[in-house]
């Protein structure tokens, strides 16, 4: 009787052993989850470092999956299972971890790339398309390597794939058609985030993204416009923040032949200068002079454009700007005795012939 209590106890314990080795990884993942990485994200929210923030947030969420898969390769070594089904959970394990740890790359990769490429105006160049090439990348390789660590041989795999893709892509023409041009756009440089665009159709607005099909801009409705990847390379467009963020504005104006074009000259740029100072005044930012180019002699007045240059603070600043500038200038020309003609076309009335009797 005593020895069948001594065996009864042994294989209790024998069986007790790994669930408690479970239950103690699971339980110590919640607690350092919960204690140690809530209160050092606290601490790097206090840093002016802004990569530390970055960085924990990656790895949150996965020390509980990491110290429960602990647990279980501690539980596979205290009770005796048979090899097949070891090296099965030990193949699990490892996939499991290797895919954690790609889903940590990608996200501290993404995340560093966009806190570093983001401008003071909080505006990052980098698009979605880029992040969906960045973690497709990120995950093919995770993949690989996944299959590689539990035995599987990846070469014919690379090969089907191969062969696949070909096929693939003649049923995807035009969605790789837009991906490719989508590659372009980012990798050209023209066009980025942030960034005022008007294309040959008329359309115009900033860029808010670019997708995996679509490019995506917001106009002064506030209303997304939705352009096909492949319309802006085969087309083209103005891009008005390039070769810098300053940003352009020509206005196109007539003056009557009566006028003194240096008074009209310097009375003009008064205005443009007044107004762009007004604006920045409470501003460090140093003031790009406008100026006057005259045109040509229209029919009817003299036409000329003026340059407002500056750097836009907010979406659609520069239609605002442009508003109140034709306000003040249409003020003072009046004041001045400055005449913005209005077409004038003459008529023509050949004389009435009348029938000789």
């Amino acid at each position: 009787m005593n020895n069948w209590f001594n065996f009864t106890i042994t294989d209790v314990i024998r069986i007790i052993s790994p669930l408690f080795a479970i239950v103690c990884g699971l339980v110590i993942g919640i607690i350092f989850e919960k204690r140690v990485i809530k209160n050092v994200k606290k601490l790097a929210a206090k840093t002016n470092w802004k990569y530390d923030t970055i960085i924990i947030e990656s790895i949150q969420g996965f020390s509980i999956l990491w110290f429960s898969l602990a647990g279980i390769a501690v539980a596979t070594s205290l009770y005796p299972i048979p090899q097949g089904i070891g090296l099965l959970i030990n193949k699990f394990l490892i996939a499991t971890f290797l895919a954690s740890a790609t889903l940590i790359v990608s996200r501290l990769l993404v995340g560093l790339l966009k806190a570093y490429t983001t401008n003071e105006k909080g505006i990052s160049p980098l698009t979605s398309l880029f992040e969906l090439l960045t973690k497709i990348l990120i995950y093919s390789l995770g993949f690989l390597i996944i299959l590689q660590s539990i035995g599987i041989q990846i070469t014919p795999l690379l090969t089907a794939l191969g062969v696949g893709g070909v096929s693939l892509g003649l049923a995807l023409q035009t969605t790789l058609a837009n991906l490719m041009s989508g590659v372009n756009i980012i990798m050209s440089g023209k066009v980025k985030p942030g960034d005022y665009i008007c294309l040959d159709g008329g359309e115009k607005g900033y860029v808010i993204d670019v997708e995996l099909k679509y490019t995506v801009l917001q106009e002064i409705t506030e209303n997304l416009l939705i352009i096909p990847n492949s319309k802006i390379i085969s087309g083209s467009f103005k891009n008005f923040s390039l070769p810098d963020k300053d940003i352009v504005i020509p206005i196109t104006l007539d003056v009557a032949y009566e006028s003194d074009l240096e008074k009209v000259e310097t009375i003009t740029l008064e205005v443009a200068k007044e107004l762009l100072n007004h604006i920045r005044k409470d501003e460090e930012q140093e003031i790009s002079p406008p100026f006057i180019l005259y045109n040509k002699f229209d029919y009817f007045s003299i036409n000329l454009t003026i340059y407002l240059k500056f750097q836009e603070q907010e979406l659609f600043e520069h239609l605002a700007i442009k508003h109140q500038f034709l306000k003040k200038l249409h003020q003072k020309y009046q004041t001045e005795g400055i005449e913005i003609p209005f077409p004038i076309k003459s008529s023509h009335f050949p004389p009435h012939k009348t029938d000789n009797p």
